[in-house]
């Protein structure tokens, strides 16, 4: 099943049609996205049972489909060649950093490039079904809501000024743009081996498989929660391959009337643009 936010409306999405959970039902569900989240096997249920027809729509009325979670948050360091590109010496732990809730944005948004040294990650993103505390494995993936695309976007001088916590340099405003919707886990062609890919104005620079990650979704949401009481509905990013443009030589970062395309197999494709202050 794919959920969304149409106008900021709970949706499901089936096809080339979107049902809006509110009218479809005549208020038994609740608009608010979030709700859906919370709700997500009687929403999976009414739609089985009722089978609405729902209208037609078009992407850009999609907005944020998680627009309030409780925490929002990202891993560092979860692939080998973007800790070897970066120069960064792997973990023990999960490196995770907070990635506040005000840096999320929805698709096809504008961003506005606070400074010109602004770089691009793509990642998957996991949605909280449940609150979830020292999880096993065999219960990770079922705590999982759906998943979606990330972009971590990072202000590399401010993120390495503020030492090894991350945050204050990919938290400014639209630096967390996830989107276009939410996928549960039983709709993925392979839910643990995904091709991912990020691409600046049609060229690619990020290319990888989800298989890739040093921790999976299973053991780093394993690793995770030995030390985080996680929420439902809250956001996690997994983590970037190589492809990164302060990796480069001279460093390459993102520019003013560029657009940022990112690729997950089975969820599809998120749009943002930039521009100047």
């Amino acid at each position: 099943m794919r959920f969304a936010a149409l106008n900021h409306r709970a949706h499901v999405l089936i096809g080339d049609r979107a049902i809006d959970l509110d009218e479809a039902s005549g208020g038994r569900l609740s608009a608010d996205p979030m709700e859906t989240i919370r709700r997500l096997e009687e929403v999976r249920s009414f739609i089985e049972e009722t089978q609405p027809l729902g209208r037609s729509f078009t992407m850009e009325e999609l907005t944020l489909a998680v627009p309030s979670p409780p925490q929002s948050m990202a891993i560092g360091v979860n692939y080998a060649d973007h800790a070897a590109e970066m120069d960064i010496e792997l973990a023990e732990e999960p490196v995770t950093f907070a990635k506040f809730p005000t840096s999320l944005a929805g698709p096809n948004e504008t961003v506005t490039l606070p400074s010109s040294t602004v770089d691009w990650e793509v990642e998957l993103v996991l949605v909280m079904g449940r609150d979830a505390f020292q999880l096993t494995s065999d219960e990770a993936w079922d705590a999982v809501a759906g998943v979606t695309i990330g972009q971590d976007l990072s202000d590399r001088v401010v993120q390495f000024a503020a030492g090894r916590q991350f945050s204050l340099g990919k938290s400014s405003p639209g630096f967390g743009p996830i989107g276009p919707w939410i996928v549960t886990p039983d709709e993925l062609p392979n839910r643990d081996d995904l091709e991912l890919s990020c691409a600046i104005d049609g060229v690619t620079v990020q290319h990888s498989r989800t298989s890739m990650m040093l921790r999976g979704v299973v053991p780093l949401l394993v690793d995770v929660t030995k030390h985080l009481a996680l929420k439902c509905g809250d956001v996690l990013f997994t983590g970037t391959p190589a492809g990164a443009g302060f990796a480069l030589s001279p460093p390459r970062y993102l520019q003013p009337g560029e657009q940022l395309t990112s690729t997950i197999e089975g969820i599809g494709t998120l749009v943002t643009n930039f521009v100047a202050p």
